[in-house]
């Protein structure tokens, strides 16, 4: 939501607008909320560099340039701790920094904050063997390495499909692996890997369809992208 969308107001009227549209992303100051247990890493999802996002300060639809981390959204949209029976937050003492500078009549304290370092996953993993994995998809699963092959699917064809068929893969597959061997609970694969593959891959204009035997194909979306 556009912090300047309501010049005519003068404070909150509590319509719940902000809340419902979408979920902040998280700045670095907002590590002392999974700190002191407001948060939860299964609360949360990763959004990575590379990844179409729609943003909401420049009314736009863009690739993101650097990891960015969210609060998850309920299936039908809108922030997961927004109670809508009561029009209310329901962390509000404890809210995220986006959420405590925003006032959609005067964007001047939410930029400031927007403008603040971003907490990343690194903030929050240690373990050396997890940071591993996280390396090794980004390399097997870079949006960068994504693009590059679906620029060349019209020369390549089939091997090209191919690769990134193996690529969504790698990514559905090992975040059950992950979760198993380190007995790490599989709500935290979004926070750990990013959103899966087979959701995200609609940016280039694929969409995944599973067959019979549980196995991926890749088809163009009828409007081209989404």
């Amino acid at each position: 939501m556009n912090p300047q969308s309501h010049t005519n107001r003068t404070h909150c009227i509590r319509c719940g607008e902000c809340c419902m549209k979408s979920s902040p992303t998280l700045q670095i100051s907002d590590l002392q909320l999974l700190e002191n247990g407001t948060l939860r890493k299964e609360q949360l999802y990763t959004i990575r560099a590379g990844e179409l996002i729609a943003d909401n300060i420049r009314d736009e639809l863009r690739l993101t340039d650097e990891e960015l981390m969210k609060l998850r959204e309920k299936p039908a949209g809108g922030c997961i701790f927004h109670d809508a029976d009561g029009n209310a937050c329901t962390i509000y003492e404890n809210r995220p920094a986006q959420c405590a500078a925003f006032a959609c009549w005067d964007a001047g304290e939410f930029m400031r904050v927007y403008d603040t370092p971003k907490l990343i996953r690194r903030d929050l993993v240690e373990d050396g063997v997890l940071l591993g994995l996280m390396e090794k998809h980004e390399e097997r699963c870079g949006y960068n390495i994504l693009e590059a092959i679906v620029k060349d699917v019209q020369a390549r064809g089939e091997q090209a499909l191919g690769e990134i068929l193996e690529i969504m893969k790698f990514d559905y597959r090992l975040r059950p692996f992950v979760a198993e061997k380190l007995s790490i609970p599989s709500a935290e694969m979004d926070f750990l890997f990013g959103r899966p593959v087979v959701d995200t891959i609609t940016m280039f204009g694929l969409k995944v369809v599973r067959d019979a035997d549980g196995g991926f194909l890749l088809t163009t979306l009828e409007n081209g992208g989404s």
